[in-house]
């Protein structure tokens, strides 16, 4: 009776450290998605994001798997990362983030697309660092353009807070959405950095260092920084 009352009271002190490992395991897994995605789009230098866009961009959203859509009807559901820049050439610790709804105009059935958002300005910033904000709504967006460069014709562009991007079965480009709700993921960024931390301070006071998780998605910010 003794050996079996230890037997459960050890099993059960066990529980939070195996749930809190399983945790963190999901979230290494949505830095490492977030880190093939990036790289897979950028591997295509004539179709991908312009080189001159992400030097200026202040922020990168990167959000894998999202699934959108469902019969005559938008919307969309995922998990991401976002990292800011700290300097020319490096970046905060990642934040984690969710993305609900949004219209992607009218669907059938179930997709999954990677979604890529530049955060362009200061006051894109300060509205992703809020409690939530809705794309198009709080925060102007446009369908960011393709290629090795921009032009004059993507003037129009540069006045956004926000450029998206999507990736679906192969095909990337500039993506038209709006509607959707951004929101940290405060319950991840607990259980990943093992503290209660806001996305505030981890993306601008740098309230955590770069998690070895993250190394080489920021690399990989920086190196389409220095590969100019």
């Amino acid at each position: 009776m003794i050996r079996s009352t230890l037997t459960f009271f050890l099993l059960l002190a066990l529980i939070p450290a195996t749930a809190l490992g399983a945790g963190k395991k999901s979230k290494d897994d949505r830095i490492a998605r977030a880190n093939t995605v990036f790289r897979e789009i950028m591997a295509s230098p004539d179709k991908g994001i312009p080189q001159d866009l992400l030097d200026k961009a202040s922020c990168v959203a990167i959000v894998p798997g999202v699934t959108k859509g469902g019969l005559g009807l938008g919307g969309a559901y995922g998990k991401g990362v976002v990292l800011c820049r700290t300097g020319q050439a490096n970046w905060s610790a990642p934040a984690f983030i969710t993305v609900e709804g949004g219209s992607f105009g009218l669907q059938l059935g179930l997709e999954k697309i990677d979604l890529v958002m530049l955060v362009m300005n200061r006051e894109g910033m300060d509205k992703l660092l809020g409690d939530k904000f809705t794309i198009g709504a709080d925060a102007s967006v446009a369908a960011g353009p393709v290629g090795r460069h921009t032009s004059a014709d993507t003037d129009i562009k540069m006045s956004a807070q926000i450029l998206t991007y999507s990736r679906a079965k192969g095909l990337f480009g500039g993506l038209a959405l709006n509607g959707a709700v951004v929101k940290p993921d405060n319950d991840a960024n607990h259980s990943f950095y093992g503290k209660n931390v806001t996305a505030r301070a981890i993306l601008m006071e740098h309230a955590v260092p770069m998690p070895a998780e993250a190394r080489p998605l920021a690399d990989a910010l920086s190196h389409q920084i220095a590969s100019k």
